[in-house]
Order: C-alpha cells, then structure tokens, then sequence
C-alpha cells in the first residue's frame, strides 16, 4: 500500500466535544466534525463523530488503514475519583509512605490546609517482609507464606486492584514480579500493577504514587478500550487502534491497558503535537501553543518545534497553583499548564459579591443554558453567544440548536440582578475574567520555565482557541497569533503526526568518575530490547530511531538535568563530552557550574520512536491584498467596550495573502475566530490565519516582512 492509499482516523474524545478527522494520503483533511460526549459510554459519541466524516468524504470504516484515539477518560477518573479501590503492598517498616509523602506542607502557613487525596487510606495500606538493597541485592528474602498470609489481608480489605512498591525494586524487581505471579493466579479477577513495571525509578513515593494511579484507573481503562475496540470492529475497523500517549507518541491498545496511566493528558499532548508541526513548517522558533476546549484551556511552551517535556507532574491539585498539592506521577509528559477555563466553564457570584469563572464545567451534559439540554448556569459559552461572537447559525455545523435569549436570561438572571448590570454587562464580566484567568496561566508558566511570553507566537487551536486568542493574547503581551487550518478539532489532528514511540528509564547510581561502562551499555541494550517489543506492535517493520539520555547532577543534590547520550555504546572517550554537556547545561539553568564537586548519574532513559514526518516545503506567498467583508454582524467590542459592526467572512472563502482588518468574525464549520479591533489578519502561504496586533494602519495592512515571504514566519 502506498502512502497516498492510506485512509486515517483520528478521535480526541474531550470533556465536553468528541473530535473526529479523517485524512487521506500524507495529510489530505477528507472530512472533520465535532459531537458531544457521551459520558454513559463514550465510545458512542465517538462512534457517531465516524459515522459522520464517514459520510461527508463517501468512505466507510472498513477502508480505514490507520486509527489513532486519545481520551481524558483517565485523566478524569483520577479528578473525579471514579476509579477502583486500590490497596498497596510495600516492604515491612514502609507502610506510611503515602502519609508521610515528601515531610513537608505544600502551604506552611495556611491552618486550613487540605491535603492531597492519594486513593489510598491507612487500612488499605499492607506490607509484606521482605528486603533489597539499592544495588539489587537480597538482603531478606520473600517466603511464599508472606504472600499466601497477603492474600487473606487484600481479600479483607476488599480491593479491586493492587500496587506493589517494594524497596528498591527499580534495582531487581524479582519480588513484585514473583507476588504479582502469585497474586494474579489465585486471584485471577484482581488488578495488579508493579512499580518495577510502571515506574522503576527511585524515589519511593513517587514510584508508589504513579503505581497507585496506574491501578485505580486500570480496571476502568482495560474495561473502557476492551468495548471501544469491540464497538468499531463491528462496524468494520480490522486496522489496529493506536492510542495517543501524554509523552506525544502513540502505543497498542494492549500497551495502554497495561499502563494506563500513560494515557493522561493524552488529547492535550496531541494539540502541542500539532502546534510543534505547524512552528517547524513555518519556521518559528518560539511559540505559545494555547489550546481551548469545552473544559479546560491548555498552553504549552515550544522551542525549535520541540514542546517542553517532563519526567513529573501532578493530579488534581487541592490548591490549583500550588505545587505539591496533588498527586505526583513520574511519566514522561509533555509539560503543560491546565486551568478549569473553557466554553462550558460556568459562571456565577460568590458569597463576596465577586464574579467568578470556573474550574467547575458543565461539559455537555447538561451543558451551556444556549444548548437547551438542561443547563440553568450561564457558561463561557452563553457569554461569547451575548456578545456576538459566536453566531448560532454556524455553530456546529448547525448540528445544535443555540437560544441566544436563553443565555441573556441566565447571564441577568446569576449575575446581572447581584451586581446591577444587563445581560451584556455581565457577558461582558464574564469574558474578561475567563481571558485574564488564561493569560495569568501562561505568565506563570513561562516564568516557572524562565522563558518570556512576550517574543512568542501564539497557536491557537481547539473549539474556544481561536475565539479567545486575541483577547488573551492582548492580555499575555503576545502581539503575534497562528491560527492552523481546522483549529477546531486541533488534537485529533496532532495525533495523525505523533511517532509510535515509548520511553523507558531505569534507576542505576553511579558517580561518573567510576561509571561502569559495560553495566551502563547491557542495561540499554535491554531497554531497547524492552521498548522495540512495545513499538514494534504499532509500527510493524517500520524504522524506529532511539534516543538515549542520562539523568545528572552534582554528588549530594536533589535534582537531575536531563544530558543526551549518543546512540550507541558509550566509551571512555564520552565521559569528558558529558562532563561539559552537562556543565554547559547546569550554567543556563543556574547561571554557572560549580568547580570541583563530583558528578553522579542515577536515572537512564531510552525513547524509541519512529521519525517525525517530513516537514514539507512552504508554497511562495502571493502579494497581501486587503478584502471587505461583504457581510457584517454587531459585536461587543472587546477593545472600546461598545456595540460595533464586524466583518463576517467565511474562512474557506479566503485565499492566502487576503486581509482583513478587525473587528471581523472569521467563521468555519467548528469554530471562529475573533479578530479584535486592534488586530488585523491574512491567510498564509500555506492556510493558516496569521493575526498581528499592529496599532498603524501600515503594520495592520501589510503585517511583516516575513509573513510577505511566505508562511506564518
């Protein structure tokens, strides 16, 4: 089968749409849609997203050669506490791990300080004798009345799944394999997750954490995939499924039943995947990926066509800024920062008198007042409807019904009759607060990161980017927007460029003055071997390229920078190259290296992946020339706080190189996009809006010279 035979779906099935896109070829966009989740079963919203780009490109299911899925199934499991009931086991004397977690209070002073929910309570929490050192070596044995003495304390504590943590078991996981033999075998319906498997790094809190995480949401996720590929198999699908993974590779259904917890995040990974694809084909190099849905807003800081990874981060926060407050999970993840701010977000007055935006959501179930499906809570949403910049007739294709009257009423109803104001007045609150929300995200994270927001180009995509974007991005201090072809259904797209790809990183000390070459090279020959067997699932005969790193730091601290490794067996001859990469690397993170003190190495990690795609080439962009709307809607302007006609253009009849000068609404089937009376917009050389915040009238006509060259550079 050739390249341009191949028919691929992608489905990113959200808090409150269900994306779907089908492509032909290398990147041909056939047909794309948005649904409403259907939270009972999701895999039926899904199902009804098919069946409908099925029908606008003439095609079925059975001639899909490709289909890539992601979900925030898992992630809002773990949010919502809809997972099993976990118990663990832990080596004798370390049964309080999770209540002891990293001994300090992540607020020092707050009295009422809440802490983090970690699943499982005291009663669930057994212990079992047994011993490893840290280089792997027994020094208690397990005996097999120890497990069968295990068995009766699971049974009465009534756990679904179980997470084992044994000390040290990142060195030698011979014990956790052995109990989980043992266990699964006389308990053949009990989950059971292994840190040797999930997380096999040090540090026992985390490693427990993560495994703890990956049991809860096991049974619901192997559960969950098990009907999904059941589902599309009967309706003809005999390709494999492949699953988007929050690291932004994709693995097998089997993979992610396995290791679930790798799923988390899995739909925002694919929406920076998208954004990194659209910076390298357009050659900009420092770019804010801001992605709005129905839920949630994710931003994401991208360098050199790279979005910024990690080995940590955490879930469902009990203070929404403050670190330390959630869950911790050591996955690799790209690294983002997540706000309760979407179109769903719902709006109201607290106790104070003071409007408030979010977190809580009314996804689509009920959903926004406008959507008549129960909802009585103005929304984000029902605000944006208010004030004009959503037009009822070209929402969703015109697959829901809007009431412009009934979100007026909500809007006067929560808010207007508490703080003295119309229905405008209120959208209007409602708005600023929600887009200020956004912007204070992606100030903190950039500093966070130590990077600035303002030289960056902002790519807005999902159901709300486009809307919201130059709003927040007046408010951010960014003064440059992309807005991708088919922004609305933005992730799902990101998954049709992700890798088939899985990362492993093992724990091993050693100082690098004494590494042992030949432990360190047969320990990565056998993570290859493990990560090839994964991969080789969903990439088939496919080449696949390894990158390798090392996790270092001065002897006696308590964080690593992570130090590329060649691709091949290391030599004598790399310790002085890592000895300067990582200096080098400490000086821009900390300023300068500190002489003298010794390098110690303790975690190594592989990524086996199959290359990125080609980039292909940008088309050379024809003169800009300004275009009037022929067609006009009135609008709140958001700049002067006054009523204002706006220019109302549909996106697909624009060619590149054509202007419009805000305000203007630049509609398309499943968003649209808010020209702000301060920013003017053209269409690029390969389709993407590209909107300048330029005061004088030459600036807002004519944008850059690089944007007259072509692409959005």
């Amino acid at each position: 089968m050739t390249a341009t035979d191949m028919l691929r779906l992608a489905i990113d099935i959200g808090g409150t749409f269900t994306d779907t896109v089908l492509v032909e070829g290398e990147g041909t966009i056939l047909a794309s849609t948005k649904t409403l989740t259907t939270h009972g079963n999701p895999a039926d919203g899904a199902m009804e997203g098919a069946a409908r780009v099925m029908a606008q490109s003439g095609r079925s299911l059975d001639q899909v050669t490709g289909f890539i899925h992601g979900t925030t199934l898992a992630t809002n499991a773990l949010i919502e506490r809809r997972g099993a009931t976990v118990a663990t086991v832990t080596t004798e004397g370390f049964r309080d791990i999770l209540e002891i977690a990293y001994e300090r209070r992540y607020s020092q002073y707050d009295i009422n300080l809440e802490k983090p929910d970690l699943l499982v309570p005291r009663e669930r929490a057994l212990t079992v004798r047994e011993r490893m050192s840290a280089d792997g070596t027994v020094l208690i044995e397990m005996e097999e009345a120890a497990i069968d003495a295990l068995l009766d304390d699971i049974d009465a504590s009534g756990a679904e799944a179980v997470a084992i943590c044994l000390m040290h078991s990142y060195a030698n996981p011979t014990h956790e394999r052995r109990m989980r033999d043992v266990l699964i075998s006389q308990r053949p319906n009990l989950t059971v997750s292994i840190s040797s498997d999930v997380s096999p790094e040090a540090r026992e809190f985390d490693r427990l954490c993560t495994t703890v995480a990956n049991a809860y949401i096991q049974p619901l996720m192997e559960s969950y995939l098990n009907r999904f590929v059941e589902q599309f198999a009967g309706e003809g699908v005999t390709c494999p499924i492949l699953m988007m993974t929050a690291g932004g590779g994709m693995c097998t259904v089997e993979t992610a039943a396995r290791f679930p917890i790798r799923l988390v995040e899995s739909g925002p990974a694919g929406g920076a995947i998208l954004a990194a694809r659209i910076a390298a084909r357009a050659g900009i190099d420092q770019v804010l990926s801001f992605d709005v849905g129905g839920t949630t807003a994710k931003l994401c800081l991208i360098d050199s066509a790279r979005p910024q990874t990690s080995r940590q981060f955490e879930i469902a926060r009990a203070a929404r800024f403050i670190k330390g407050s959630g869950m911790p999970v050591r996955i690799p993840v790209i690294e983002m920062i997540e706000i309760g701010a979407g179109g769903g977000s719902i709006a109201g007055v607290d106790r104070l008198g003071r409007l408030t935006v979010g977190p809580k959501s009314a996804g689509s179930e009920p959903g926004p007042v406008a959507f008549g499906r129960g909802g009585t809570e103005p929304t984000v949403t029902d605000s944006d409807i208010t004030l004009g910049y959503i037009v009822p007739d070209t929402f969703a294709e015109g697959q829901i019904s809007i009431d412009p009257e009934a979100s007026k009423a909500a809007l006067t109803r929560v808010i207007g009759a508490k703080l003295n104001t119309d229905a405008m007045g209120s959208a209007d609150g409602v708005s600023r607060i929600v887009d200020e929300s956004m912007a204070s995200a992606g100030r903190m994270h950039a500093v966070e990161s130590g990077k600035d927001l303002g030289p960056r180009t902002m790519i807005a995509f999902g159901g709300n980017g486009p809307l919201h974007a130059t709003r927040v991005a007046r408010s951010a201090g960014v003064s440059r927007i992309v807005i991708p072809p088919n922004p609305g259904v933005g992730s799902a797209v990101g998954f049709l460029f992700a890798p088939v790809s899985f990362e492993i990183v093992r724990s091993r000390y050693s100082l690098l003055d004494t590494l042992d070459l030949d432990g360190v090279n047969a320990l990565f020959d056998e993570m290859i071997a493990e990560a090839k067997a994964v991969v080789a699932q969903g990439a088939g005969d496919r080449v696949t390229e390894a990158r390798r790193s090392a996790f270092m730091r001065y002897n006696g601290q308590g964080h690593e920078i992570e130090i590329a490794l060649p691709d091949r067996a290391l030599e004598m001859d790399d310790i002085q190259p890592l000895i300067r990469a990582f200096e080098e690397e400490y000086r821009k993170q900390f300023s300068r290296p500190v002489p003298g003190m010794q390098i110690e190495i303790l975690n190594w990690a592989v990524q086996l992946a199959t290359p990125d795609d080609a980039v292909p080439p940008t088309p050379q962009m024809p003169d800009l020339n300004i275009v009037k709307p022929g067609e006009t809607r009135s609008i709140l302007c958001d700049v002067e706080g006054t009523m204002k006609q706006a220019g109302f253009v549909s996106r697909d009849s624009l060619s590149p190189g054509q202007c419009i000068s805000g305000p203007a609404l630049i509609t398309e089937p499943q968003t649209t996009t808010l020209v702000s009376a301060d920013f003017s917009a053209h269409v690029d050389a390969i389709g993407n809006l590209v909107l300048n915040k330029n005061p004088s009238s030459s600036e807002a006509v004519g944008g850059t010279k690089a944007d007259q060259k072509g692409g959005a550079a």
